[in-house]
């Protein structure tokens, strides 16, 4: 079994050109389960072979994790690890067939993603101060915002991905996939601002857009703690830098951006992940019927 997960993350990493956090959280939840279909077969996990993991015994596995509390998101992200290994396993002929086709996902429920204000943003993207730092953290909260970034989307761009005379940003998304997305003026303006006010003044080490204090790229983590420095300083409720993204969808919704153009923007291959925005306008429409028609 080990075998054919080192080939596995091959394949993720070579030819799915998955990330490494994604390739990591697969092998987390593979070998997971491998401790319990050892223990149920009375096997060692190193003398597991595919074909002795049938769909009943899978079933008995989410049985399992649902009886140890784990919320069905957890359950299912582990149910699609291992698919997508079956499948590869599949695909290499290792199998006749796939006994987890034979396993339903547990439904979860899609929650409506937290999103800032407009008046709550825009104190957050006030908050900075013209310290060479604080124009660094100036320019990378109104990058988010200005197009809807991952922080992983953030942390990699470079000086070349931003062309500011043109107004856009090149972004590297999931998978290694480029895209590129329109900036606004005053992220524009927040960018040039610390390229030459804040950026020279920190030791550079690389080519990245964001740097830490010490010239290096700025860290994922990094931006959190950021983002929670100014979240206290204005005194707005708990979010993470994601917050921002789902921010950048609904103000483009709610003033009329159509929901395609929302998907590429963001990056979503399918419009199934852009759609649950249409929720957040739903109440908003819900919110102003309710507010102002005389019968509501």
């Amino acid at each position: 079994m080990y075998a054919y997960i080192d080939e596995f993350v091959v394949y993720l990493t070579a030819e799915k050109n998955s990330s490494q956090r994604t390739t990591e959280e697969y092998q987390k939840d593979i070998f997971h389960g491998l401790d319990f279909f050892g223990e149920l077969l009375n096997k060692k996990d190193t003398t597991l072979h595919p074909v002795d993991i049938d769909h009943r015994i899978f079933r008995n596995y989410l049985a399992y994790l649902q009886e140890v509390g784990l919320a069905r998101s957890t359950i299912a992200r582990k149910l699609a690890a291992w698919r997508s290994f079956y499948n590869f396993l599949m695909r290499e002929e290792v199998l006749d067939n796939n006994p987890l086709t034979r396993v339903a996902t547990p439904k979860v429920a899609k929650k409506l993603p937290r999103f800032f204000y407009p008046d709550e943003i825009i104190k957050i993207l006030e908050a900075p101060d013209v310290t060479p730092l604080g124009l660094r953290d100036k320019a990378l909260l109104e990058t988010i915002y200005a197009c809807g970034l991952r922080v992983s989307e953030l942390t990699t761009l470079n000086k070349n991905d931003v062309d500011l005379s043109g107004g856009y940003v090149r972004v590297w998304g999931k998978g290694s996939r480029e895209r590129i997305v329109p900036i606004g003026s005053l992220a524009i303006l927040a960018i040039k601002n610390y390229l030459k006010d804040g950026r020279v003044k920190i030791i550079n080490k690389t080519q990245a857009l964001f740097l830490n204090y010490r010239g290096d790229r700025l860290s994922a983590r990094s931006v959190r703690t950021i983002l929670n420095k100014y979240l206290k300083q204005t005194k707005t409720n708990k979010a993470n830098p994601h917050t921002i993204r789902h921010t950048f969808a609904t103000h483009l919704l709610e003033n009329g951006a159509d929901l395609r153009t929302v998907q590429e923007l963001l990056g979503h291959i399918s419009l199934s992940s852009t759609q649950i925005y249409t929720h957040v306008t739903r109440e908003k429409l819900k919110q102003i019927y309710q507010n102002t028609h005389p019968r509501a």
